[in-house]
């Protein structure tokens, strides 16, 4: 099996780092971000170990049979018996990634559609010709850093909230944050959207304790004309609150607290409306069983990152570029913000197996999906000349 697709390059911000704190914050603070990261290797080991002398036939019944062992060996080695299921999930990236390689070689898969099971077709069977490419930023980034990007052609970005201090503090400050977006880029149009104006993109990170809260910065949203350009709010609460959101009059996503398809039934049931999909963090198996739910329940998804390498962009571009249109809008949707946040994101690039096609780089806001794109799959079914070398002596 090729593991290649979680290699590591340093930067300012690395894939690995922000792989422990997304999948399990008591993790990454209980421990260096050496030893984190070694955790999580220890999983993924841990699960090619398993399937030493095996056989499958199915990549999504190879995941189902296991993520259990893996979550108990993780639970036992992090000595944390609450450990998030995305952290084993993460941790399955690589190996599931293989798997599916695999299984394309083995039955002469040539494409993505081709390696789609019937049962997972419906929820990933659309052709985006264009695939929104959305950066992301921190908590405290400047409107003016934010209109520069605007300016660049990004016309949605991922919008950190949630500002450290207490409750109060950080409502005032998000607060802030939201007039001074808004009177600095809420003009701005774009041709993506139905109403022809650019929408925001907030992720909260669980950081608002009560609903009341939510409810000031949305107040306040209406009371300076910005609530209507609000497409998404991303996680506002912690995973253990149970609070609806139905009834917010905005559109809320669920990410982190859908692990699995079926914390994703979940949610829906709590009134979420959106889902942000990680083929590159959750694995692909868990993926398509989470875009059918999403489908038959006719709730949006839109693909998220985890700051990964060009490679599994285009696995995560390949799920973005099938995914049925997100409200409001013409394109498929996909963060990606390795370029901002990989010190050697232009190297990286190069070890890209199509790394001049078309669909490479972001150009003015978006990826052109083109028939190319679906013709080679992104590139991800081919060979990297770069990852294939690791593993020769």
């Amino acid at each position: 099996m090729r593991c290649w697709n979680r290699n590591r390059v340093s930067g300012k911000w690395g894939w690995e780092r922000r792989a422990c704190f997304w999948s399990d914050s008591k993790v990454f603070a209980a421990h260096s971000e050496s030893a984190g990261n070694a955790l999580m290797y220890a999983m993924s080991e841990r699960a090619l170990q398993m399937l030493r002398g095996t056989t499958f036939t199915d990549p999504v019944q190879l995941l189902e049979d296991m993520l259990p062992e893996v979550l108990a060996y993780g639970k036992k080695i992090t000595g944390n018996p609450d450990l998030r299921k995305t952290f084993a999930l993460n941790a399955l990236v690589c190996v599931d990634n293989a798997a599916w390689l695999l299984y394309a070689q083995e039955n002469n898969i040539t494409q993505f559609d081709e390696m789609i099971p019937a049962a997972y077709k419906p929820g990933l069977s659309y052709r985006h010709e264009k695939v929104a490419s959305i950066p992301s930023f921190s908590v405290g980034t400047t409107a003016e850093r934010i209109k520069q990007a605007a300016d660049e052609g990004y016309f949605i970005l991922k919008l950190k909230t949630g500002a450290a201090g207490t409750q109060q503090q950080m409502i005032e400050k998000d607060i802030a944050f939201l007039t001074s977006l808004h009177k600095t880029i809420g003009h701005y149009e774009t041709p993506y959207t139905q109403n022809g104006k650019i929408p925001y993109y907030f992720d909260m990170n669980g950081r608002y304790e009560k609903k009341d809260t939510l409810l000031r910065f949305l107040d306040h949203a209406r009371k300076i004309g910005a609530f209507d350009q609000i497409a998404v709010i991303e996680e506002p609460f912690e995973e253990s609150n149970e609070a609806s959101v139905g009834d917010l009059g905005v559109r809320v996503a669920a990410d982190e607290s859908a692990h699995t398809v079926e914390d994703a039934a979940h949610r829906i049931e709590l009134g979420y409306s959106a889902i942000a999909v990680k083929a590159i963090a959750k694995t692909l198996s868990m993926t398509m069983k989470i875009t059918q739910l999403a489908y038959e329940k006719k709730i949006p998804c839109f693909c998220a990152d985890l700051t990964v390498n060009p490679i599994l962009v285009d696995w995560n571009k390949n799920v973005a570029a099938r995914l049925q249109p997100f409200p409001g809008m013409s394109v498929g949707l996909q963060e990606t913000n390795g370029h901002q946040y990989y010190k050697n994101w232009d190297r990286l690039m190069t070890y890209h197996p199509m790394s001049d096609a078309t669909w490479i780089k972001t150009q003015k806001g978006v990826y052109l999906t083109d028939k190319s794109f679906y013709s080679a799959s992104g590139g991800i079914l081919a060979p990297s000349a770069h990852y294939e070398g690791l593993f020769k002596g």
